[in-house]
């Protein structure tokens, strides 16, 4: 007579896909990570950081008018009574069927009225069909400006804190105080990044750049956060695979998801970009091109600098060890 005896239920097998040898791409990250810096300082040093009015301070001027007008030249046309870097945004006016520009720039004492009765002289002699009138002028202190820069900082500062917190909880069983950090430098590396495409195109430091460090935090943080799942799982299925064994299954698990991902999400930003610069709204290319670049290096850090920086960090305290035991 047989008996009906329950088996165990086996146990989930191992990633049995192709492997890539992601924990040896050190050098690579490296030079990459230093090739950034380079650009970000050599971007500074030609071109300048043009810090917006909301950052330094400075003077906001919007006029009514009527006809099409070229930005551009009124651009050139401010530029001459002003030293410094000026934007100009063309608008709808919300009160009447007409349009209105926006033109800004930074100061340090404030444009006086006699200042912005000149200036207005000037363009409604230079556009003369258009019937420019002022309608609205404000002055942005520089105190307020360090101090919303300052209030940016911090809001960045603190969103890395409660990551590091955050991943050191979720990934405790794997390390999650270095796992936490290692996605934290990840994330500056994303965010040196973005800055340095800010620069070299020589875009204006404004709010849009916070509109775009905040969205790379949280797609480039999710992005290392399914790698680190992946890693937890592996562990569980490869018990006796060492520490760069796991980080490269998850990374090459990850590795499709990750790139289906940002083709989505890369692919709508430059379509973006392409309406932007056919539509003319050339503000808003502050926003998405270097939102492009930040994402492209939000994919490669998740990858590659976050998990594999992390295996050298864990890969020497392992080495400290040996020595202290020896």
């Amino acid at each position: 007579m047989s008996k009906n005896t329950k088996k165990p239920a086996a146990a989930a097998p191992a990633y049995k896909g192709k492997i890539y040898d992601f924990c040896s791409k050190k050098k690579m990250i490296l030079i990459i990570a230093v090739c950034v810096i380079i650009a970000l300082i050599a971007g500074i040093a030609v071109r300048g950081v043009n810090l917006a009015i909301e950052f330094e301070g400075g003077t906001m001027l919007t006029y009514s008018y009527e006809g099409d007008l070229d930005t551009n030249a009124v651009q050139s046309e401010v530029s001459k009574k002003v030293t410094t870097p000026v934007t100009v945004r063309r608008g709808e006016s919300l009160d009447s069927s007409g349009y209105q520009i926006t033109v800004s720039f930074t100061t340090e004492d404030g444009f006086n009225a006699d200042a912005q009765h000149e200036l207005t002289e000037a363009l409604q002699t230079a556009f003369p069909d258009n019937n420019l009138v002022l309608f609205d002028s404000n002055d942005v202190s520089p105190s307020s400006g360090r101090e919303f820069l300052l209030k940016c900082l911090v809001a960045v500062v603190f969103a890395a804190i409660l990551i590091i917190f955050y991943i050191a909880v979720r990934f405790a069983k794997i390390g999650g105080w270095s796992a936490g950090v290692c996605s934290v430098f990840a994330l500056c590396h994303d965010i040196l990044v973005a800055f340095a495409a800010s620069v070299i195109f020589g875009f204006e430091f404004n709010s849009n750049i916070v509109a775009v460090v905040l969205t790379i935090l949280g797609y480039s943080i999710n992005n290392t956060i399914v790698i680190y799942d992946r890693i937890r799982e592996n562990e569980t299925l490869m018990p006796k695979a060492s520490l760069n064994e796991l980080i490269n299954a998850g990374c090459s698990q990850s590795l499709t998801r990750s790139i289906r991902t940002s083709i989505t999400t890369i692919g709508t930003m430059l379509v973006v970009t392409i309406v932007v610069l056919v539509s003319g709204y050339d503000s808003l290319l502050s926003f998405s091109v270097p939102l492009v670049f930040g994402l492209l290096s939000g994919t490669y850090s998740s990858l590659f600098v976050a998990p594999v920086t992390w295996s050298w960090w864990k890969g020497g305290k392992k080495a400290e060890k040996k020595k202290e035991e020896k």
